[in-house]
């Protein structure tokens, strides 16, 4: 069975950049997000240079999508490393969200993660090893105001992790945290992008901290990488 590299949130931004890349080195990549016309586009991309990838609708945030998403991959991959990079935010104070919003960045953020790495990690242990990437924030290292429901969801993904790569030592699992600072993706109002894109970091650079990170062999264990721009946080 051919081994492959699952990214989520490949539609854009980051996801879409680490998609690029990897299929550029030559790995078969299995790009999933909810957006199908931005996936089409990608996989166009790819083919355009000899890429190898897999499009996937796949809401991350609902358990029956990330099921479904499962069982049309594990039939045919071997998922040899899964990049949580799909994620929301909301750039207001706590005391303008509302419920739904809270919901839905839980979910996708920290509960989305769970639901992936629930389906891909008893093939991971059967196979004797693999790699789990999660695309954090500098939110972990960092507080930023109307960034609450972001900061919760991003901070309680860094504590799973790190638990999670403690009890999957055993197993030959390594799990890495990539804490990126300001990025140029969509997730950033057009506004703060126009006047703050010279500032910011840009998706191919967090694509190659997550490669450098996969391609790491023998015995070393890379855990927790925070990139910030050259002049440091917004």
């Amino acid at each position: 069975m051919e081994k492959a590299i699952w990214i989520t949130g490949a539609s854009s931004g980051i996801g879409k950049a680490i998609a690029s890349k990897f299929s550029q080195k030559g790995y078969m990549v299995i790009a999933s997000a909810r957006r199908w016309e931005k996936l089409i586009e990608l996989k166009e991309e790819a083919m355009s240079f000899g890429g190898k990838i897999e499009t996937l609708i796949c809401d991350i945030s609902q358990k029956e999508s990330v099921q479904d998403a499962w069982m049309s991959i594990s039939g045919r991959y071997q998922i040899d490393c899964l990049i949580n990079n799909a994620g929301i935010t909301s750039f207001k104070p706590f005391e303008m969200n509302t419920p739904e919003e809270a919901e839905n960045i839980i979910q996708t953020n920290l509960l989305g993660p769970i639901y992936t790495i629930k389906s891909v990690l008893p093939e991971m242990i059967k196979n004797g090893g693999g790699t789990i990437i999660n695309m954090l924030s500098v939110i972990t290292e960092k507080v930023f105001t109307n960034s609450s429901l972001y900061s919760a969801s991003k901070n309680g993904l860094l504590a799973f992790a790190n638990v999670l790569r403690e009890e999957q030592r055993k197993n030959n699992i390594r799990v890495v945290n990539i804490s990126p600072g300001a990025t140029e993706t969509e997730i950033w109002p057009e506004e703060t992008r126009s006047h703050y894109s010279s500032r910011m970091m840009k998706p191919d650079e967090i694509a190659e901290l997550a490669l450098f990170a996969y391609e790491q062999n023998g015995n070393m264990s890379i855990e927790n990488i925070v990139a910030r721009p050259m002049g440091g946080d917004l």
